[in-house]
């Protein structure tokens, strides 16, 4: 029965293991093979006058990347990787690679990553690659576990919808039926809902953004992980992002230590740095009114290395409809949305929500939109709504900063931009 390489390391006598031939060497009267699977990589070594004449012949042959599976006895060996190797007593072949790869699969790849994406599911080879999907899955698997623990409910929001969710046009049309419809981009309307009846929710969804976007930190189709809370305030729900964020990064530092040690990364529990709005975009020059820009960003997070800086109490002007006004206010200038950056860039915007159907409709309307098409959402704070707050993070973006990569692209398992729709 075929055991993981892994288990190999710590077993002797007779073994089965499968997977890819990392690398080979000929040396004549000796051949090596490092074969890989997902838990790692072992050296089978096999000498010309003691092993199998087919074995030896075919360790010769197969290509870099062919899947084989081989039975043999673990020996101990100072010189082979591990300090363990395999000596093969038969190798079955399952899959032959081909001899020329469309691109380089080594961990250092020269390859530029628009062909690595276009060869996606041989890029997945690489061990660099593989590594950034474990610590996206642990980041995402920590997420989950987290708010399970803080007892929310997960739910999975429509992606499907009849009109923008928070305003603009930046979104894809699809057919459906007879009616107009929409790929949805935001849970934001949904996800406030559920946390006026059943208080506090979270989720892991896609979401889709038609914007005409072309740079490393932009996709138009991402992962979100987000939450959505009753009785909490702007203050209190960024404390649940600071501590979400702490703990994942725990978690990674933990669960993931080969695979950042491969992408030779060293990470720090992120404390919170809380600055108002206006404090932070006097910080690094910027005009109070205007949004910062990917370089002040930048220059925000390098005053706090490490950290997670938070920037509260945005101008109303530059923050969705929903979000509350200061006070409860229709014409208050500021808002209680609040922005959070972390390793260069924004992973999380959030506030707290207006619960109130009549200044809901006065905010849909300051930003020209039409409240008939959010009939439904302002009708559902009628009934009983609490005041309440939630926020969203890129599931990717976070990826990115946790795993120290230039591009967004490298964190999405398949990417969609303006100009990818395959593989």
């Amino acid at each position: 029965m075929r055991i993981y390489i892994e288990e190999a390391f710590s077993k002797t006598g007779k073994v089965e293991i499968a997977g890819w031939i990392h690398e080979k060497r000929d040396l004549g009267k000796i051949r090596f093979i490092l074969i890989r699977d997902l838990s790692g990589i072992i050296q089978i070594t096999a000498l010309k006058d003691k092993a199998d004449k087919k074995v030896f012949e075919l360790m010769d042959k197969l290509p870099c990347e062919s899947v084989i599976s081989v039975k043999g006895e673990t020996k101990e060996s100072k010189q082979a990787p591990g300090g363990k190797e395999v000596v093969p007593e038969k190798i079955e072949i399952i899959s032959i690679a081909g001899e020329k790869l469309p691109i380089d699969v080594s961990d250092f790849s020269k390859t530029e990553l628009p062909k690595r994406l276009d060869y996606r599911f041989l890029d997945f080879h690489r061990k660099r690659t593989q590594a950034i999907f474990k610590i996206q899955n642990e980041i995402a698997n920590a997420f989950r576990l987290h708010f399970y623990k803080k007892g929310f409910i997960e739910m999975q929001p429509p992606c499907i919808i009849s009109a923008a969710s928070e305003g603009g046009t930046e979104l894809f049309p699809v057919h459906y039926f007879e009616k107009k419809a929409f790929l949805a981009q935001s849970p934001q309307l949904y996800k406030q809902m559920l946390a006026c009846s059943m208080e506090k929710t979270f989720m892991i969804t896609p979401v889709w953004r038609a914007e005409k976007h072309n740079t490393p930190r932009h996709i138009n189709e991402i992962r979100q992980m987000d939450i959505e809370a009753a009785f909490e305030n702007q203050n209190s729900i960024m404390k649940h992002m600071e501590e979400v964020v702490q703990d994942i990064v725990k978690n990674v530092i933990e669960k993931c230590k080969k695979e950042l040690e491969l992408l030779g990364i060293k990470l720090k529990v992120p404390k919170g740095i809380y600055l108002s709005y206006e404090e932070a975009i006097k910080k690094v020059k910027g005009k109070v009114g205007d949004d910062f820009s990917p370089e002040q960003e930048k220059r925000l997070c390098e005053m706090y290395p490490g950290d997670i800086v938070f920037t509260y109490s945005w101008p109303s002007s530059i923050k969705p409809f929903y979000i509350m006004p200061k006070d409860e206010k229709e014409d208050a200038k500021l808002s209680e949305g609040f922005d959070a950056l972390y390793g260069g860039i924004e992973i999380c915007s959030g506030g707290q929500r207006i619960h109130i159907p009549e200044l809901l409709i006065k905010r849909i309307k300051a930003k020209k939109l039409n409240p008939k098409n959010f009939e439904s959402y302002i009708d559902s704070f009628r009934y009983g709504a609490p005041f309440h707050s939630g926020w969203s993070i890129g599931l990717e973006r976070l990826t990115q900063v946790i795993c120290g990569l230039d591009n967004v692209k490298e964190a999405t398992m398949f990417p969609r931009d303006r100009d990818r729709l395959t593989p």
